[in-house]
């Protein structure tokens, strides 16, 4: 039963504090769709899609109204289309058009999974579908990319790390005259999860249901507003404490959307996603959080240590408000897409190597960092190896979403708009590492890949 103040308190925090369901995203398995037609398939894909999703956003706009809670996105997450073109064969570029058709028709604002997983090697579908990528995503709008390329059971695919440098590279180059747009909607992953509701990486794993429905909630203005409030002598633990009975009541919100959506969708309630996802908006900043717990510019040393305090306090908090926390619930690091990110990469404070260290104790990795047009594809190789080691080793999600800003060096900034941000182009280590990453090969899984 909620009382007076209940409503008082959720009502300032999405007036004041920017609190938001980020995202309601239906994952529907095409797995029913393959055939050895790619044109019978795509018939097929865009059917179960649309007869699947054509009342999202209405349900999504609906429980907007009813409950006063902002519904930033409706999404839509599909089985890895690797899969699909391993059956049909035919150009993959065809799967990704149908589906920004359908997406477009059902009038989401994002659509996952024209992804590969090739963690241990390349099967049917995979490498066709890796190569067209750039294509793809030139030619799409809505279209989302992803790759895993590595697991602690699997250890890391070097030959896909190559791979993967370059089509990120191909793909700032044939999207460069839109700000290196299609770089933006293409993640690699270590260590992926198959029930995400957030883009770029979404995809729907086998699995899952049939169709579902997953919310990912985000509150960083919340928390920050929280901490704002405390005196600056106040104990670590306690703050700690409040961070969690914070992320609680964020949970509670995101768990009453999620759950009402599904069963006015007539599909089954997947997970809730409780990541405090920023956005460029004055308020609602990670950073702005770690500068309240006590550190004078994000990035300053003690920034690892502060963020690892807040990434588990958000998880501790949500699992106690729902039994279905899934996805990657923890504390994104966007760079372009955190207000106070943006300011301190523009300062100098906030350093590649830096934002290294800490994606070893928060959610996803090197997130929305723009690099200079000219950085070679075996450096963004390089790059992701990196993450995918400290995703490998610790055994936890790691990702590289970069995009070369083509044209641009370091200093000049690049803006996408939205909520996807901008900001300046960060400083690279220029050392090659060819010679490293055209070895090719596999990285071997840690000792710890032995737990079953």
């Amino acid at each position: 039963m909620q009382t007076f103040e209940n409503v008082l308190e959720t009502i300032s925090m999405i007036q004041d504090e920017h609190l938001d369901v980020r995202t309601i995203t239906m994952g529907i398995s095409l797995i029913d769709c393959a055939d050895s037609s790619i044109h019978r398939s795509c018939e097929k894909i865009y059917g179960k899609i649309y007869n699947r999703a054509k009342d999202l956003v209405k349900t999504g706009e609906y429980l907007e109204g009813k409950y006063g809670i902002p519904i930033v996105n409706k999404r839509i997450a599909v089985t890895p289309i690797s899969i699909l073109a391993g059956v049909s064969g035919g150009n993959p570029v065809q799967y990704a058009k149908t589906l920004d058709r359908a997406a477009k028709d059902v009038g989401v604002n994002f659509i996952g999974g024209y992804s590969a997983l090739v963690q241990r090697g390349f099967s049917a579908g995979d490498e066709s579908l890796i190569n067209s990528i750039p294509q793809a995503l030139a030619e799409t709008d809505l279209v989302c990319s992803s790759v895993n390329i590595g697991s602690t059971k699997t250890g890391i695919n070097m030959d896909a790390v190559r791979i993967m440098g370059q089509k990120i590279r191909e793909t700032a180059e044939l999207t460069k005259d839109d700000q290196c747009i299609g770089a933006a909607k293409l993640v690699v992953f270590c260590n992926a999860v198959d029930d995400n509701p957030f883009m770029a990486g979404a995809f729907h794993g086998v699995g899952n249901d049939d169709c579902c429905i997953s919310a990912g909630v985000s509150g960083p203005g919340v928390v920050r507003s929280v901490l704002a409030g405390m005196p600056d002598d106040v104990p670590l633990d306690v703050i700690a404490e409040e961070i969690k009975k914070t992320a609680f009541k964020i949970t509670r919100i995101g768990q009453l959307v999620g759950s009402e959506a599904a069963r006015m969708l007539d599909t089954e309630f997947g997970i809730i996603d409780l990541s405090l996802a920023p956005t460029p908006a004055i308020g609602d900043s990670v950073a702005h959080i770690l500068e309240e717990i006590g550190l004078e510019k994000c990035g300053a040393h003690g920034t690892t240590a502060a963020l690892a305090m807040l990434n588990d306090a958000v998880k501790k908090g949500g699992l106690m408000a729902s039994s279905s926390v899934g996805g990657l619930s923890g504390a994104f690091i966007p760079v372009s897409e955190d207000e106070g990110m943006i300011t301190a990469a523009r300062e100098g404070t906030l350093s590649i190597e830096k934002l290294e260290a800490m994606t070893s104790v928060c959610s996803v990795g090197l997130d929305m960092i723009i690099i200079p047009g000219d950085t070679t594809p075996e450096v963004i190789s390089a790059i992701i190896a990196d993450e995918a080691a400290i995703g490998m080793i610790n055994g936890k999600t790691t990702a590289v979403r970069a995009i070369p800003a083509i044209g641009l060096e370091e200093g000049e900034e690049l803006n996408f708009g939205g909520l996807l941000g901008g900001g300046p182009v960060m400083k690279l280590r220029t050392q090659s590492p060819a010679k490293m990453i055209n070895r090719g090969g596999r990285i071997p899984a840690p000792l710890q890949s032995l737990k079953n």
